[in-house]
């Protein structure tokens, strides 16, 4: 009798959780018998790797092969452990020398010719490899590139089972590769935008303090454009959330080996038309990331947002007030950050005309059409604005040159600068970050600059969420006129942004 053990990692969401893997080749009949809660892909993995060992040139043993994983409680999913059962099994058999698999994780799908394929996940796999003192790694060459993100941990790539045989066997080193850091894409022109001067700086404000918004008036008027240029004036990613990003890009299978690093904030726009699973993640079987996580530390624009229909748009409320996404399975439960800027475009009718005065809709097709937008999820939203139609291309004497992205991006960087200075004792990094107890309580302003709140709580016109909302747009308003508090301006200002009703 002869035993070995390998290491992989199992994933349940963005957490991993290392796998050891058992390998006994013992006397009786010739068979193979896996053990630890699998689902059917790995359970499909005995004869994977069977043909792939044969199509190198190696012998599977001629005796009784029993595999386990464990922790034996912990569903095991995906063809991401072929790799470490292959070797493992050469190891019990006395085929390939064990000491090189003590220490180091095994990750990847096989071919049944013996080629290693890449799978989800690398990233999350290998630092939950380093966290439980695994320091060598052995992936497929194609994920190599996000391999070596991780640091602590010396990342092998090999583009065939046979290449990790001989390196087992000290015949024949594999390849690695140094981190590569991809340079920032270039972002859409602020520029480019025609008028708008109110939409304009309210993507300042939502850049500014990490807001939610709501662009809404007639088709053309440039709601896309500004949507797709708030990631354009928010800062780098840190090293700690590009990483955290680009876990799960891993796990939703949008890295590429040209860009492994996710350094920008991301721009994600589902289509009106996906279903909730695709917004806030789910699915059969294992629980993906979806758009909302994919959009972590960026932002999630829903164009077209009164076509999404009420029970997608009501799936983000949780999501975007939480910053995280739970999904319970019977396996446990996947978690997902959700950290991100909601950004809401919509028409006013659903005949939507360039003018208003074109509109052949009733008042009550108007209402309910924009009623698909409710109001707890309205609530939400900080800042709401009205785009005009352009009515004018050639520009006159009397009018001024937009600013560019770069000039907006260094005022939303100062802000920013000064709301984590003023927050970094507290863990919060943006002002919309902040909990309504602390800018009542120990960040209150003086009664006079809260008297147009309190006017607007009593006449119902705000509620109470939507006055700590109101206090965070000001202490954004504050630090983007680079003062000290927040005056009675700011908060009228920031209520202002909040009066909007849909015009009958």
């Amino acid at each position: 009798m002869a035993m070995a053990k390998a290491w992989s990692v199992g994933l349940l969401g963005v957490d991993g959780v290392p796998v050891e893997i058992e390998a006994d080749v013992g006397a009786g009949l010739p068979g193979v018998r896996l053990l630890g809660r699998l689902d059917a892909v790995v359970n499909e993995s005995k004869d994977r790797v069977r043909a792939a060992l044969r199509n190198v040139g190696e012998s599977w043993p001629r005796q009784r092969v029993t595999l386990a994983l464990s922790p034996a409680a912990l569903q095991k999913t995906g063809a991401g452990y072929d790799l470490a059962l292959a070797c493992v099994v050469l190891a019990a058999a006395g085929a390939v020398p064990a000491e090189r698999l003590a220490g180091t994780l095994l990750f990847g799908e096989l071919a049944l010719d013996g080629r290693l394929r890449a799978v989800r996940g690398v990233l999350p796999a290998l630092l939950a490899g380093r966290a439980a003192g695994l320091r060598t790694a052995v992936v497929p060459v194609e994920a190599l590139p996000e391999a070596a993100l991780v640091e602590g941990v010396r990342a092998l790539g090999a583009a065939d089972l046979g290449a990790v045989v001989r390196w087992l066997r000290e015949d024949e080193p594999l390849s690695s590769t140094a981190p590569t850091v991809p340079e920032r894409p270039q972002a859409p022109e602020l520029a480019d935008v025609v008028g708008q001067p109110a939409a304009r700086w309210a993507l300042e404000i939502a850049a500014a303090g990490g807001h939610h918004l709501l662009l809404a008036g007639p088709p053309g008027t440039g709601k896309t454009m500004l949507a797709r240029r708030l990631t354009g004036l928010l800062p780098e990613l840190s090293r700690a959330d590009a990483l955290e990003v680009t876990t799960i890009h891993s796990l939703a299978g949008l890295l590429t080996p040209d860009a492994p690093l996710v350094t920008s904030p991301p721009f994600v726009a589902p289509h009106h038309a996906t279903t909730v699973p695709g917004l806030v993640g789910g699915g059969s079987g294992v629980a993906r990331p979806g758009a909302v996580s994919c959009a972590h530390r960026g932002v999630l624009f829903a164009d077209e947002a009164c076509e999404f229909g009420a029970h997608r748009l009501e799936a983000l409320r949780t999501a975007v007030e939480e910053g995280e996404v739970r999904i319970a399975r019977s396996h446990g439960i996947a978690r997902y950050p959700a950290r991100c800027q909601l950004v809401l475009a919509t028409n006013l009718c659903p005949c939507a005309p360039p003018r208003d005065t074109d509109c052949v809709c009733s008042p009550t097709a108007r209402r309910k059409y924009f009623g698909r937008l409710s109001g707890p999820l309205l609530d939400r939203v900080d800042l709401r604005v009205r785009t005009r139609p352009v009515l004018a291309m050639t520009p006159t004497e009397a009018d001024v040159a937009p600013e560019s992205t770069a000039v907006v991006r260094e005022r939303v960087r100062r802000a920013r600068q000064r709301a984590g200075e003023r927050w970094a004792g507290h863990g919060w990094r943006t002002n919309a970050e902040v909990p309504g107890s602390a800018l009542r309580g120990r960040f209150r302003p003086p009664s006079t600059v809260l008297a147009v709140l309190d006017r607007g709580l009593c006449s119902g016109s705000v509620t109470a969420r939507g006055a700590d909302r109101c206090l965070r747009v000001a202490w954004t308003l504050c630090d983007l006129a680079e003062e000290e508090r927040p005056t009675a301006e700011h908060v009228t200002r920031a209520l202002e942004f909040r009066d909007w009703r849909v015009p009958a």
